[in-house]
């Protein structure tokens, strides 16, 4: 046989197409070349392959070798097709037998000596490769990650020997043994830990229960990080699917997958120097961002107003679409990107504005200032901003009777699951004709709406806003309608636009 062909699979986002590595010996002056809009690191395979080959006893065809990475107009990058290119060889050169590798996928970068090496993206290429009902052969270090996706047909080979033995009948490769369980949310920290804060624990419960992001503005000290900690402890646990999702996005980004921990929901926390292209993702091939890292989770901005405003503007479409495009030329990868916002700010420049321990001496137009670096439109995609004001010396010392995080997980588990059942997702994620369809308010509670929109101005965007925060307050009651009292909360819960209609936070 002079044409062999291997399956592989190329990274493009989260997308794992199909690649057909056609490998041609012919005759002809010794020569070796690669085509397919392979990159740099997919061009040096040819180095690493003959290495390899030579090192485990192999000969290299004498003849012009040529590798076609198929469909031509993909770009292919990473070290992955090193092991299909050297089976490839193999194959057409009539030393190892094409049958094994029918409907096999063959991922693998290749040390000199014929080793296997890691490869990144392993999970999403492996959930790819069982939908397609392949079988897959991945290096043995990431096997345990390649198990995630159950139901697949996974082997692992550590040395490209193991390959060879098993094409050749002699001895078989490992299959993928149990997925790692997971550990579910982590134990700590907890609800317990914070004093007073009765009103902004209150709001945290809500943002939990309808995936609504959250704003917290206070003085330093006030206790906002400790607040936007303890939310990861309270929200519902992830499903299957949502897990592999987040755990897939990791894997990706080439970060260290840690298999006991897969079913946790990330927490993200970049400092407000990040970049644009750090945070929604980016680059010349393109990789996903911290929004995207936080996938299913929680993405948590200190000092909001520190963040360069461009970088915050960036955030909006994915707030509302719950996905990013990066596109670049000549390529273009899409994330997913359904993130819980948690954003904290101090009141003024100096951040004791309305602090009673401390005096302020910003001024009404540096506080205007201040305050204008978070843009209206991205404020009015944030559904819940709220005061958390300095906890007096007394409450500090005293109270110790703050429920704990498993208590207010409990109600939000509750709380979620009726919206499940009801409209088969989160009361955050519902965009306006279902806040119409599902909400189920009663006509007091739709008059009151109203009056609340004149009187402060509000948009179309925050009233629909408005209305999924408090169907949400009614799923923590457990009541079936919106009543006149839940629109009433979820008002409250937007100071901001209080704030605009001239009753200032902190003043």
């Amino acid at each position: 046989m002079t044409v062999a062909t291997v399956l592989s699979r190329s990274q493009q986002g989260l997308d794992a197409p199909l690649v057909r590595v056609e490998v041609h010996v012919g005759a002809g002056l010794p020569a070796f070349s690669i085509v397919g809009l392979p990159e740099t690191v997919v061009k040096e395979s040819k180095d690493r392959v003959r290495a390899a080959l030579a090192n485990c006893g192999f000969e290299l065809p004498a003849g012009h070798i040529t590798v076609s990475l198929a469909p031509a107009d993909l770009p292919k990058e990473g070290g992955r097709f090193d092991l299909p290119i050297a089976v490839g060889i193999l194959v057409a050169s009539a030393q190892l037998p094409p049958g094994p590798f029918h409907a096999t996928e063959l991922y693998g970068e290749l040390s000199l000596g014929g080793e296997l090496l890691s490869i990144r993206g392993v999970l999403p290429t492996a959930l790819q490769g069982r939908r397609a009902g392949h079988a897959q052969i991945f290096p043995a270090v990431d096997l345990g990650e390649a198990a995630l996706a159950r139901h697949g047909r996974v082997l692992g080979a550590a040395h490209l020997l193991d390959v060879v033995s098993y094409a050749r009948g002699m001895k078989p490769l490992p299959p993928a043994g149990e997925p790692a369980a997971g550990a579910g949310p982590a134990a700590g920290p907890d609800l317990a830990d914070v004093r007073g804060q009765a009103y902004a624990r209150r709001a945290l419960e809500v943002a939990a229960a309808g995936g609504h992001s959250l704003l917290l503005i206070g003085p330093p000290g006030s206790g906002k990080s400790m607040l936007a900690q303890r939310l990861p402890g309270i929200l519902p646990p992830m499903t299957e699917d949502e897990a592999l999702e987040a755990a897939a996005v990791r894997s990706l980004a080439g970060r260290d997958l840690r298999l006991e921990e897969w079913r946790r929901r990330p927490f993200r926390n970049p400092h407000h120097t990040v970049s644009a292209i750090a945070l929604v993702g980016g680059g010349g091939r393109p990789r996903p961002g911290e929004i995207s890292l936080a996938h299913h989770g929680v993405l948590f901005l200190d000092e909001l107003t520190e963040f360069d405003r461009s970088v915050l503007e960036v955030l909006r479409e994915p707030l509302e679409s719950g996905h990013i495009v990066v596109s670049r030329a000549g390529r273009q990868a899409e994330f997913p990107a359904r993130f819980q916002l948690v954003a904290a700010m101090n009141p003024c420049p100096c951040g004791h504005l309305g602090d009673p321990g401390a005096q302020c001496r910003c001024g009404e137009a540096r506080v205007a200032a201040y305050r204008g670096r978070i843009s209206g439109p991205l404020l009015d995609r944030i559904d819940l901003h709220i005061e958390v004001p300095r906890v007096p010396t007394e409450v500090l010392a005293s109270d110790r009777s703050a429920e704990p995080s498993a208590a207010v997980a409990a109600r939000v588990v509750a709380a979620r699951q009726r919206q499940i059942e009801r409209q088969g997702r989160a009361n955050a994620q519902l965009d306006g004709p279902a806040v119409v369809g599902r909400v189920d308010a009663e006509r007091p509670a739709l008059q009151l709406l109203a009056g609340a929109m004149r009187q402060l101005a509000l948009s179309a965007r925050a009233y629909h806003r408005v209305l999924r925060v408090a169907r949400t307050i009614a799923d923590l009651a457990g009541s079936a309608t919106v009543t006149a009292d839940h629109v009433s909360e979820a008002i409250t819960l937007r100071q901001l636009d209080r704030r605009s209609a001239g009753d200032p936070i902190s003043a």
